[in-house]
């Protein structure tokens, strides 16, 4: 792409006013990926990145902005002017800061350099930036270079257009943001286009270790190479390196910087630069990654003539396919969580999970448009735990970070199971689900095995963090999950167990106050209790907010607080009981709503409670102000973090019209459709269809269901009608229809 089809670019980023040339058979339709803003979520909290990448990409290839903070976790912040670099690995939406690894900066001598931690930098402008799926574009002001960025699944690839220069291009392995931290480098010329070399570092991912081979598309004619010594705790563990390559250009004369990145070895970004980028042809696997986005969003085809919407929700699409992400070589070869190398011998091994968030939308949207990469994720799962003694929590690149609670593989591996989906072996997904589950010593486990709930007034070398109500609550919905698959493999004995364990939300519940409540070791209430108040005693919430956390048992919450009435009176307080006004909340209660925090995920299934109460109306009218007000088609457009695509896994779901409150289940309730047409198209060849043709803004309301042509007399949609590739169609009003559906 030359500079003078950028501005046509620009254009059809922002206005949408026409198609590009690659075109479907119908005239009038775009390309899904043209409706993906990556710029979505880069201010405010959503802690997005602009970059380019394949769908799960190993390779997240994206600018940084050079400066450390809350704000940069993903590198990036549009606020900013300042690029100081274009690294290879990024994380999407979460709350810590990592990665950024194998960083290159092209610059025209003299360049410009600031103290640390910026470093060598350009100023840039928005006006000369773009992004799409899969493509990423920037003018680098302090030099007039032209910088492009497209991505394979394990190679990332730079195109630089210079001026006419004495040029150079950095490669900084020593530079360390946020939670990171520089162990040791290597660099190495292999040849006068070719490099090689690792990266190993510290942070929330411990003893990382990540190795590369580059390739320029012009010889450098010169390099110098600097290098530091790296001193921890007194003693030398390695050293940091900086290189930097020469070059002489003439005007427009471009450069190519095509890198593979592995987790294994030198050996194995040789191979996988062979594999997936064996040419000097930046417009060529431009081409194949923007053809795989397209066949990926196109799964889910919605109608609507609204941009926003349409942008909205492909852009929600897209980013709920930035990870997990691929950890294995082309090959198959992996660095695991005993630091040992293996091999995954027919199926691809995944990383990135946050699981604590994505087991509620993320994952279970993968089994409809994934199934395939759900069975590899399972099968990761499996690997990790033999490797590790136990599940993942929060793991990647070969490392478990235990951010977060509850063991959360859990519901994943069991909702593909009871869907049957893959070819992983239940009875060893069961014994590693229930293994992890009686790891006494973990996190407070057997203290919530021997109380009925974790106790907040003892700690041990796991549990020092406390959030011990969270604790109870989620592990008992694992607990739960744990039952289900047992039960359906005739493992009666496991199921009782994990039965007896999934009631022990009802242990934290105090009659007294109406709320789940921290109780000590001899079974006391703690004192002073306010649901209002943000207590290390539950995780990332306050008590409104953690209360709902039952998501299998949604009946039994209403008889613990005393029937549907009383129900739905606490439920509608938590809409309308608003924060005081000089209340400083903490930095993950955002998009707030009364109680209801849309920013964080314990809310993320509240607003479908309604439909258990027979109130569905309230579950639209909610729903829909969330979908509208809360996402937006703007740089601020996510109201908190995006959390590794469960911010936008919600919204995927509740656009099409339904949600899974319960993401086991088989059952997703009723909300509203965004659309007047949605097709979901399947892996078994059958296309699932929500029809509204009298959707808008105003006409929120439902006034009856269809199924098939006929009358609809369920508040959910079920796993069996979506795979028949059933067709509901929505009758639309303005104001609350009649309750189609009785209460079960």
């Amino acid at each position: 792409m030359k500079l003078s089809e950028l501005s046509f670019g620009i254009l059809l980023l922002f206005s949408f006013s026409a198609c590009v040339s690659q075109q479907p058979d119908a005239e009038t339709e775009c390309y899904a990926t043209e409706y993906v803003n990556p710029f979505i979520g880069t201010d405010f909290t959503g802690n997005t990145y602009p970059g380019a990448q394949a769908p799960f990409g190993m390779v997240q290839l994206s600018p940084d902005n050079g400066l450390p903070g809350w704000d940069r976790i993903s590198g990036y912040f549009y606020p900013d002017s300042t690029i100081a670099g274009f690294s290879h690995t990024h994380l999407s939406g979460t709350g810590a800061g990592d990665l950024y690894d194998i960083s290159f900066m092209p610059v025209t001598l003299p360049y410009k350099e600031a103290d640390a931690p910026l470093g060598i930098h350009s100023l840039f402008s928005h006006d000369e930036e773009t992004a799409s799926a899969g493509y990423y574009q920037v003018r680098l002001k302090d030099y007039d270079i032209n910088v492009e960025l497209t991505a394979t699944e394990r190679c990332g690839i730079q195109r630089y257009t210079f001026p006419e220069a004495d040029a150079a291009i950095f490669l900084n392995l020593r530079k360390a943001m946020n939670w990171d931290f520089t162990n040791d480098t290597r660099i190495e010329v292999v040849d006068s286009v070719t490099i090689q070399g690792y990266r190993f570092s510290d942070g929330w991912a411990r003893d990382q270790h990540i190795y590369f081979r580059t390739r320029f598309s012009k010889p450098f004619a010169s390099v110098q190479l600097d290098t530091a010594t790296v001193i921890k705790d007194g003693k030398r563990i390695g050293s940091s390196a900086i290189a930097r390559f020469d070059f002489h250009t003439s005007a427009g004369e471009q450069i190519l910087v095509t890198t593979a990145i592995s987790g294994v070895s030198m050996e194995g970004a040789a191979r996988n630069l062979a594999a997936e980028a064996p040419a000097d042809d930046f417009d060529k696997y431009l081409a194949v990654t923007r053809k795989n986005w397209n066949e990926q969003l196109s799964k889910v085809e919605i109608k609507s003539n609204d941009i926003d919407e349409k942008v909205k929700f492909y852009t929600a699409l897209y980013h709920s396919m930035l990870a997990p992400t691929i950890y294995s070589d082309m090959d198959g070869a992996y660095y695991g969580p005993d630091k040992q190398v293996h091999q995954a011998d027919g199926w691809t091994n995944y990383s990135t999970f946050s699981l604590w968030d994505t087991y509620r939308a993320a994952h279970p949207l993968y089994t409809y448009i994934e199934p395939q990469r759900v069975n590899d994720m399972v099968k990761s799962f499996l690997a990790f735990s033999e490797q590790n003694g136990r599940l993942p929590v929060w793991n990647f690149y070969g490392s478990e970070t235990d951010m977060m609670i509850g063991y959360h593989a859990v519901p994943v591996i069991v909702d593909a199971y009871l869907k049957g989906i893959g070819d992983f072996d239940p009875k060893k997904a069961l014994a590693a689900c229930v293994a992890t589950a009686n790891i006494d010593e973990y996190r407070g486990i057997g203290l919530y095995k021997k109380y009925g709930y974790v106790p907040y007034d003892v700690t041990d070398h796991y549990n020092s963090e406390n959030w011990s109500l969270s604790k109870t609550l989620e592990y008992a919905y694992d607990d739960y999950c744990i039952a289900r698959m047992a039960e359906k493999l005739g493992e009666r004995q496991i199921a009782d167990e994990f039965d007896k364990r999934s009631r022990n939300y009802k242990n934290v519940y105090n009659s007294q106050t109406t709320f789940m409540q921290p109780r000590n070791n001899k079974g006391s209430f703690i004192e002073d209790f306010s649901p209002d108040d943000y207590t290390p005693h539950i995780c990332e919430s306050n008590g409104w907010q953690y209360f709902w956390s039952v998501q299998q048992d949604v009946d039994g919450l209403i008889s613990l607080v005393g029937g549907k009435e009383r129900f739905a009176q606490k439920l509608d307080s938590m809409f309308t009981y608003n924060p005081s006004a000089d209340e400083d909340l903490p930095i993950f209660s955002t998009g707030m709503i009364g109680q209801y925090a849309h920013g964080n995920e314990p809310s993320h299934h509240v607003i479908y409670l309604f439909n258990a109460i027979g109130q569905p109306w309230k579950t639209q009218k909610y729903a829909a102000e969330v979908m509208h007000e809360l996402y937006k088609n703007t740089p601020a457009g996510l109201c908190g973090n995006e959390d590794c695509g469960q911010m936008s896994a919600w919204y995927v779901f509740s656009a099409m019209g339904f949600y899974p409150v319960d993401p086991i289940s088989g059952k997703y309730e009723i909300g509203t459709p965004m659309y007047p047409e949605m097709k979901m198209h399947l892996a078994n060849g059958k296309t699932f269809t929500i029809l509204a043709p009298a959707v808008s803004k105003e006409n929120i309301y439902i006034q009856s269901v269809k199924l098939d042509g006929n009358p609809y007399d369920k508040s959910y949609i079920t796993h069996e009608q979506i795979m028949n590739g059933s067709i509901f169609e929505f009758e639309m009003g303005n104001k609350p229809g009649k309750v189609w559906y009785e209460i079960e």
